[in-house]
């Protein structure tokens, strides 16, 4: 199956930021990322613009009613004869297995119908957007001892882009640094300190237009960062993946 014609690539992409991608489907994804730019700008597409859609929505309060409908669908139902809606009896054991069945497909609908809204709605933000954000132009994926992703890292011709993971736990009482390795040799050099969740932006180092970069480290640091400007406990190492 080719998977990088432009239909897949969307597709793929688009699942692997929601979350909807699973299993055997995932890991082959990530495969395709490490082995193919057009898989890795689709991603990085998809990702812009769908967490930028998510963070731009308003929170909304949903009514009393979807909760009570959520919890028919898993085998409860609402006892409205003293007058309080919120009280919640068990279903006959012989409807349960009714309700479970129709649980699970409704479930899987819906699942699938917000996919679709969503990326839906990404589009018409995407080709509706008046200014594009500047591409990264090289990404690296600093992964564990599991092959795990930790960090997701964007180098533009402005900045550092740093995105840590779900599954990243940090240790409460250290930090964690990156730093850049030249392949001539020289000490490595200091590009900041990592998130431990969500985003951050560091300032892009003038070495990486002077030299030749053989790898970007993490190590692990007393709080603040290095005492000495040199790594304490290198962990992970990643390259740097030219889009």
């Amino acid at each position: 199956m080719n998977y990088l014609t432009e239909e897949r690539k969307n597709s793929l992409s688009s699942e692997y930021v929601l979350g909807t991608l699973h299993g055997a489907a995932r890991l082959r994804y990530q495969t395709l990322l490490i082995n193919h730019r057009p898989m890795r700008q689709a991603l990085w597409r998809w990702e812009r613009h769908l967490n930028g859609l998510g963070a731009a929505l308003p929170e909304r309060q949903p009514d009393p009613g979807v909760w009570q409908a959520i919890q028919r669908r898993l085998g409860f139902a609402y006892n409205d004869r003293d007058g309080k809606a919120d009280t919640v009896v068990s279903l006959p054991q012989t409807d349960i297995g009714r309700v479970a069945a129709t649980t699970v497909n409704r479930w899987r609908w819906l699942a699938s119908a917000a996919s679709i809204v969503a990326v839906a709605l990404a589009l018409n933000l995407w080709w509706g957007q008046a200014e594009v954000s500047t591409a990264p132009s090289q990404v690296a994926v600093v992964q564990g001892a599991q092959a795990e992703a930790l960090w997701l890292i964007e180098l533009t011709e402005r900045d550092i882009q740093v995105q840590a993971t779900e599954q990243f736990s940090p240790v409460s009482n250290k930090d964690y640094e990156l730093w850049l390795v030249a392949a001539d040799g020289r000490a490595p050099v200091s590009l900041g300190l990592l998130p431990k969740d969500g985003r951050l932006t560091l300032a892009r180092s003038d070495l990486f237009d002077q030299v030749q970069v053989a790898a970007l480290a993490v190590s692990l640091e007393p709080v603040g960062g290095s005492p000495n400007g040199a790594p304490t406990q290198v962990l992970y190492t990643s390259q740097l993946v030219a889009l």
